[in-house]
């Protein structure tokens, strides 16, 4: 057999010659052995003296200067047509053997006797190579050599179960000689596990036909079995199998390994494997076989990824449609979720295909499963579909359908229509909360915010003061901020005070007068927001911080300029609140009363201490030394204490004799340190001013001792007149002070004073210290 792109060429037994169409069908029919074109007059006849069994022509034979074909028989013949269209026959080679392949490529021709493989170069008329037979046990026409060219310098021969891979060489110019001027190396070479039938190449891997015998199971005979069509890459001494598949023929069990051929289209990368009863057509797989090889496998996932990866080049299949059998395959699997999900991928913007198979999950009750993967935005599908989602789950799974009415716009489906949904099942459960909640939001969506803040509150929800602030809804909470403020007092008053345009200080107090622990909470907010901004509430405050609040009393009475002294020094002494006492004492001007709680309320001289250096009085300091007098630990505080403030003999002088006194030598120690550290101090600061006055002189000096610029532009400050005369050949006196004002002499006024030193009018009358003159011009 020979092939083409359009046809086949199939020679049988008998010496027939029939042309296929690529279908198989007969075209045309030949008796004999010609060379003839097909769509030309041309034609050669010959009758040979022996029988013919190969045939090969030039690859070029169409063009006029290559009118050339080889014979196979038992010579090797080329015919070449010459003058007067005459065809001259001439001897390539002879004596060994009958030749049974031949195959022409280019300027080379290889064929197959029973020695070996020869290849003649055709341009300079050279055999250029013998590769010998590898298995001489084995007959030549039994297991015939199968030849065929990757390209115009690489030949692949198998024989036997042997693979020789040779490339034609350039021979180097130095290495000539009488050689020819090419050579053949072998650059791959391998053994098979079988016979080899045909060989052709595909890419840099080889197609391999084989001719298998194997030992019956049930006979325990060799038998032929089917042929094998395997893919191998070729390694340099061996072979990797990349694919390998068994061919059914008819009769193969009958079949010998000459009766199986390979040949191949290298244009569409057809492969053709002939048997004497059938021709088989294989073809390299395209991703659409493949598609078809993981469908039939039921692979959808692997099949929908090859598609997507194809999608450009795949002919047969639609990704659609796979994704669409994927979904299904899942559906009968029962994997709902997984059907679901792929959904998203697989339909994509298609509404149609969407409610399409909605529609097959509500059949077998799976609804739920695809609800998470519904589109919500580009595409929308019809209302009804989400509705019809959301009603599944209202009967079934009320936190499922709260998560769907919370995840999904509300513009997806008829709000009134889930609205009343709701409501009805709230009939038969009025306390739910989930759905209460769920009602609300759908209020919120709805735009009825004063419901959905009604029920809010009811639930005391987290979200009910994120309700308020994005709706502006206070106008509606006017009356219920007493609920606000039991549900969360913190954000509530945050919430309020930020709002004050909205709802007034005053409407605040008033709605919170029978709650008097949250009106405390609500006004100390405002205190500490702003000092004045509640001051009328400030006397209400003193009794509110005094019930509900002591710690933060005294910070109000510090900070607060507008609370009534005398009032909260009655609410103190009630309660007998000592500290807050002593601080509105002292605040009052009743530093002594003051004092005296200290120590004898508290007892605590330190603090006492601390109020006599804070009030800086010393009646103070007399007052607690007497206090103290008949008490040692605090004549102990008092001796650490006061070395800085009051004299401390005043305090020794009256300790009476004999009384023991806790640390009186480590408080003497320290205040004679004290004494010597202030006289340190002041010593240090001397120092400081000396230098400091010094510097300050010096600089003073300089200062006075630089000249001063009269010009025309100076006037007299006495009389206004330009200092300097305009004739400046007249004689003049000048008084320039310090402080930059010039006089004439003349103009300045006589000085009743002994000292000679004269100072500035203008600057003695504004009180700025007078400056003295610093130069006299005169001319």
């Amino acid at each position: 057999a020979t092939v083409h792109q359009l046809f086949l060429a199939l020679g049988t037994h008998y010496g027939k010659v029939y042309l296929l169409d690529v279908q198989g069908n007969i075209t045309q029919k030949f008796d004999v052995v010609q060379v003839f074109g097909l769509y030309s007059a041309e034609e050669f006849h010959e009758t040979f003296d022996c029988p013919i069994k190969i045939v090969a022509v030039h690859p070029h034979f169409v063009r006029s200067h290559f009118k050339q074909f080889v014979t196979g028989g038992k010579k090797l013949l080329l015919y070449e047509r010459g003058w007067m269209n005459r065809w001259k026959p001439s001897v390539l080679h002879e004596g060994e053997g009958n030749i049974r392949n031949v195959k022409w490529r280019g300027h080379l021709i290889a064929w197959a006797n029973n020695m070996g493989v020869k290849i003649l170069d055709m341009i300079s008329k050279q055999r250029i190579t013998n590769v010998p037979r590898d298995d001489i046990s084995l007959r030549p026409d039994m297991y015939p050599c199968s030849l065929c060219w990757k390209d115009n310098l690489t030949l692949i021969i198998g024989w036997g179960n042997s693979v020789k891979i040779c490339s034609v060489k350039e021979r180097h110019a130095s290495e000539m000689r009488d050689l020819p001027n090419r050579y053949v190396e072998i650059v791959f070479q391998f053994d098979t596990e079988f016979y080899i039938s045909g060989l052709a190449p595909i890419c840099d891997q080889l197609v391999i036909l084989s001719y298998v015998k194997e030992i019956s199971e049930k006979t325990e005979v060799e038998c032929c079995a089917r042929p094998r069509l395997d893919i191998v890459q070729p390694l340099p001494e061996s072979c990797e199998e990349i694919s390998s598949d068994a061919l059914t023929v008819r009769g193969f069990q009958e079949n010998e390994c000459r009766d199986y051929h390979l040949e191949y289209s290298e244009g569409e990368s057809l492969f053709y494997i002939i048997s004497p009863r059938d021709v088989v057509v294989a073809k390299e797989r395209d991703q659409d076989d493949h598609i078809d090889w993981l469908l039939e496998k039921k692979k959808y996932e692997e099949a929908l990824m090859a598609a997507e990866i194809s999608q450009k080049t795949i002919k047969k299949h639609k990704i659609l449609d796979i994704g669409l059998a994927y979904i299904n395959h899942l559906m009968e699997k029962g994997e709902y979720d997984l059907a679901a999900r792929k959904c998203q991928k697989i339909l994509g913007k298609n509404t149609e295909l969407w409610e399409f198979e909605v529609y097959k999950f509500k059949e077998i009750g799976q609804l739920k499963s695809i609800s998470r993967y519904l589109p919500r935005r580009d595409p929308v599908l019809k209302p009804l579909i989400y509705e019809m989602v959301l009603h599944e789950f209202l009967e079934s799974d009320y936190e499922g359908f709260a998560t769907l009415v919370k995840e999904w716009p509300g513009d997806l489906y008829n709000n009134t229509i889930i609205v009343q949904a709701v409501v009805d099942h709230l009939k038969k459960d009025p306390q739910n909360r989930t759905l209460l909640r769920t009602l609300a939001e759908l209020y919120t969506y709805d735009q009825r915010y004063g419901r959905a803040l009604e029920i809010y509150l009811t639930l005391r929800h987290k979200d009910v003061f994120q309700l308020i602030h994005k709706h502006n809804l206070f106008s509606s909470i006017r009356d219920k901020i007493v609920l606000l403020m039991d549900f969360d007092s913190e954000k509530a008053v945050d919430m309020l005070l930020d709002n004050e345009d909205k709802i007034s200080i005053d409407r605040v107090v008033e709605e919170l007068e029978n709650r008097p622990e949250l009106q405390h909470v609500y006004l100390h907010k405002l205190f500490k927001r702003d000092h004045h901004k509640g001051q009328r509430y400030h006397e209400k405050q003193i009794s509110l911080y005094a019930e509900y609040d002591r710690p933060n009393l005294l910070p109000f009475l510090r900070d607060s300029t507008h609370c009534p002294l005398e009032k909260a020094l009655e609410i103190c002494q009630q309660r007998n609140f000592v500290e807050e006492t002593v601080y509105l004492l002292s605040r009052m001007g009743n530093s002594r009363s003051a004092l005296k709680m200290i120590m004898e309320e508290l007892q605590d001289v330190d603090k006492a201490i601390e109020f006599a250096k804070e009030q800086d009085d010393g009646e103070l300091w007399e007052d607690l030394i007497l206090y103290s007098i008949d008490k040692p630990p605090f004549i102990t505080g008092l001796l650490n204490n006061i070395g800085t403030h009051v004299d401390p003999i005043l305090l020794i002088h009256r300790i009476k004799e004999g009384m023991e006194i806790p640390n009186l030598r480590d408080s003497l120690v320290k205040i004679l340190q004290d004494y010597n550290l202030q006289i340190l101090l002041r010593e240090g600061c001397k120092k400081i001013l000396v230098a400091d006055s010094l510097s300050l002189l010096k600089k003073m000096h300089r200062t006075q001792m630089k000249g001063v610029l009269v010009d025309e532009e100076n006037i007299c400050e006495s009389c206004l007149s330009p200092i300097l005369p305009s004739d400046a050949s007249k004689s003049f006196s000048v008084i320039v002070f310090h402080c930059r004002h010039m006089f004439h002499r003349e103009c300045l006024p006589v000085s009743n004073t002994v000292s000679s030193v004269q100072f500035c009018n203008i600057c003695s009358a504004k009180h700025r210290g007078p400056g003295s003159a610093v130069l006299e011009m005169k001319k």
